[in-house]
């Protein structure tokens, strides 16, 4: 069975006079002040249209960081016409090839490009050094490396082969078969824009992804009703891939296929160093914390207070504070609920039956008998993962790549990505047998 050996990219510290933090200073300079043209790139041609607009900086609401353009209707089928005209020949090449593309765009972020990708992360969506760390540079680069690993390695699992029959089977569109119209966050265009440069420059194919930065009605409405899609791979609210599955459900009848859909907050009954987990991402990650459940509010709030707010691309020192308050909304706030000791096993069930939503949660205790009893009752609590924590000095975390990361319910349809299962996701196995025998006499042997 073919495989491939890969390791979770190191986590960089950026302490002062490292050759890292010595490469994003100099890149967080080179774009102080400078607005990057960012066209859509359509049938390997960048085009322009009439409907231009801007990212700004969330902290410096004067720098637009990228000037960019909206794809009408009209550019998105083009896109969809020229992706599907590539889609032959590429999912035709061999997995072990396409898989190599992903590998150098990997080993391209972890060198030479590493600086630049943090530095219009961090410039174009105000995340701190660590936090632009984990995730556009470190996390990018495992799951451009583990699922180029699993889409070979599930190549390789073939079926049970009956002789005189052997069996085999093609994994359709898998890690570069599929063709893709990337629709990038208006509030990420910077950073979208150089991760997809780097995929052309790793040797991915013309066609194969249509960068179109788009009004988001525009492209589901445009998407939905082509008959060639395949699926939907979405992050953001609720509300919005609901319409977007209402619609693929409204387009059924035309749909050449079934397309496969996959979306993706997280509740934690905790302790002292959880509130890191609410604020320390900014509101922009998938595992953030949301709820805390605790005995004694004193001792959740008494350090948040002492976490510096600032502008993270001139100060280093930069730790976005959690905000405590009594409404739950979408970002870095944490909503605190504070139970009595002797309502523990009620609290247990209310975290159960709170929300719909829980992508992950965490239990944190001293006393073992403590943190099995709530991992049983919370057995099937809504989140797709669960910290057991015995000790105080551990924060609430999601999970690295390679660890399978997901839930259900309103959190999503916990296809969990960074795992072997997530690549299957988007994949269409074909089974093929094959005979090199007659069939001979049409007759079985009992009617003989």
């Amino acid at each position: 069975t073919p495989s491939l050996t890969v390791a979770n990219e190191p986590v960089l510290a950026f302490t002062q006079g490292s050759p890292e933090r010595d490469a994003l200073e100099k890149a967080l300079k080179d774009l102080k002040g400078r607005t990057e043209a960012i066209p859509c790139v359509v049938g390997d041609e960048e085009v322009w249209t009439s409907d231009v607009r801007y990212q700004v900086s969330p902290f410096n609401h004067g720098h637009k960081v990228a000037k960019f353009c909206y794809a009408d209707k009209a550019l998105l089928n083009r896109a969809s016409e020229a992706a599907l005209a590539a889609r032959k020949e590429g999912d035709l090449k061999p997995v072990a090839d396409r898989a190599q593309i992903f590998l150098k765009a990997a080993d391209m972020l972890s060198g030479p490009r590493r600086a630049e990708v943090l530095a219009k992360t961090m410039v174009g969506q105000g995340k701190t050094v660590i936090q632009a760390e984990i995730d556009a540079a470190a996390e990018l680069i495992d799951f451009f490396r583990f699922n180029a690993k699993f889409a070979v390695e599930l190549e390789g699992q073939q079926p049970l082969s009956v002789p005189p029959r052997p069996n085999s089977v093609v994994s359709r569109g898998r890690e570069g078969g599929n063709v893709v119209l990337w629709k990038p966050s208006d509030t990420a265009m910077l950073a979208s824009s150089a991760v997809y440069r780097i995929l052309r420059e790793a040797g991915l194919p013309p066609n194969i992804i249509q960068f179109v930065p788009a009004d988001g009605p525009t492209f589901g409405d445009t998407v939905t009703s082509s008959e060639h899609l395949c699926g939907i791979n979405f992050t953001g609210s609720v509300p919005t891939f609901k319409h977007l599955w209402k619609q693929v459900a409204q387009n059924l009848d035309r749909f050449r296929t079934f397309p496969r859909l996959a979306g993706g907050k997280g509740p934690s009954p905790g302790t002292l160093p959880s509130p890191m987990g609410a604020g320390e991402g900014g509101g922009q990650r998938r595992c953030t914390l949301s709820r805390l459940w605790h005995l004694h509010p004193s001792a959740a709030l008494y350090k948040v207070g002492s976490r510096e707010l600032s502008t993270p691309a001139e100060d280093f020192g930069t730790f976005f504070s959690a905000v405590i308050d009594a409404k739950e909304i979408f970002g870095p706030v944490l909503t605190v609920y504070v139970y009595p000791d002797d309502k523990y096993k009620e609290t247990l069930r209310l975290v159960d039956s709170t929300s719909s939503y829980g992508l992950t949660g965490a239990v944190f205790a001293q006393d073992k008998d403590v943190v099995q009893e709530a991992t049983t009752m919370l057995r099937n609590f809504l989140a797709g993962d669960l910290d057991r924590l015995i000790s105080r000095v551990f924060r609430v975390i999601g999970s690295i790549v390679g660890e399978a990361l997901g839930s259900i319910c309103s959190t999503g349809t916990n296809d969990k990505p960074g795992g072997p299962h997530y690549v299957l996701r988007w994949t269409s196995p074909q089974v093929i047998k094959e005979t090199h025998e007659p069939l001979g006499d049409w007759r079985y042997s009992y009617m003989q």
